[in-house]
């Protein structure tokens, strides 16, 4: 069974991070480590979330996994909180990737906007750790971002967003996704590069009316699923924006629900079943 690493957050309330990685991960039938770099009562979009930081651990627990032997097939990171972490990422990838392949998402900011916690200075070192992985999968701000040009909002072609995929891969990474792409006002999806192809791939499906927290983490979370079952980028992108958008609408149909707790992910975990690893 192959077995993948997730580094990212506990968020304990509102689905989002590890507890949307962790199971939707193993439900694709690979086995899911996981590197906690923080436990948060609920994520921040909650106010005033109690946050016990974890940066101070990840030696402990990769020196550990170095004593036992451990290995990994892929390593996946999520959202990290300070600079701190990713050096301790950047030098744990370089300890622990083997053979395997690194995904990483670089979690920053959205609707145009670096998060507060961030600085600019925190955006070059992320490029830099994304310049180890073998994909990368911002969504169009953090793309922005980390190649240094002004947000483009709404208002781009396809030729635009080829051009931002493309220029992702020239900071390293082998293969870059862009999420939250739209050519026409019923669709939204993601749209992808692959520079040792030099291939363009995407997916789409129907654009809903409500977003919800955490939907970025369970798009990742199935593609990494995807990759580590041997499936090609292009079923990677078809897989994770299919479900994504399954979790959307079983959601939406459950009236009354905060959209701030996340999708209900659990109902649409039966989908995944045809994308279990070999």
């Amino acid at each position: 069974m192959k077995r993948i690493v997730t580094v990212q957050d506990i968020s304990c309330v509102g689905k989002c991070s590890l507890t949307v990685a962790l199971p939707i991960i193993s439900a694709m039938g690979v086995e899911t480590s996981v590197l906690p770099t923080a436990v948060l009562s609920s994520h921040t979009l909650f106010p005033h979330p109690a946050v016990c930081d974890l940066t101070d651990e990840i030696p402990r627990i990769t020196a550990h996994w170095r004593e036992i032997g451990v290995t990994f097939d892929g390593i996946y990171t999520g959202y990290l909180g300070s600079p701190g972490q990713l050096d301790l990422i950047s030098r744990f990838i370089d300890a622990f990737r083997g053979d395997g392949f690194v995904f990483i998402d670089p979690v920053m900011g959205d609707h145009g906007r670096l998060y507060a916690r961030f600085t600019p200075s925190f955006v070059g070192r992320m490029a830099a750790l994304c310049a180890k992985a073998d994909v990368i999968v911002p969504n169009l701000t953090e793309a922005c971002l980390l190649l240094d040009i002004p947000y483009i909002g709404d208002n781009y072609t396809e030729a635009d967003i080829r051009s931002i995929v493309k220029r992702l891969t020239a900071l390293g990474a082998k293969k870059a996704i862009v999420t939250g792409v739209s050519f026409a006002p019923d669709r939204l999806g993601a749209y992808a590069y692959d520079s040792a192809a030099d291939e363009y791939v995407s997916y789409f499906d129907e654009r809903m009316a409500d977003s919800y927290h955490g939907t970025g983490d369970i798009f990742a979370s199935v593609c990494v699923g995807a990759l580590a079952g041997g499936k090609t980028l292009g079923q990677a992108l078809e897989a994770a924006v299919t479900f994504t958008c399954a979790c959307i609408r079983l959601t939406a149909a459950s009236p009354g629900h905060d959209k701030a707790f996340g999708v209900h992910f659990e109902q649409a975990l039966p989908l995944l079943m045809g994308n279990t690893a070999q």
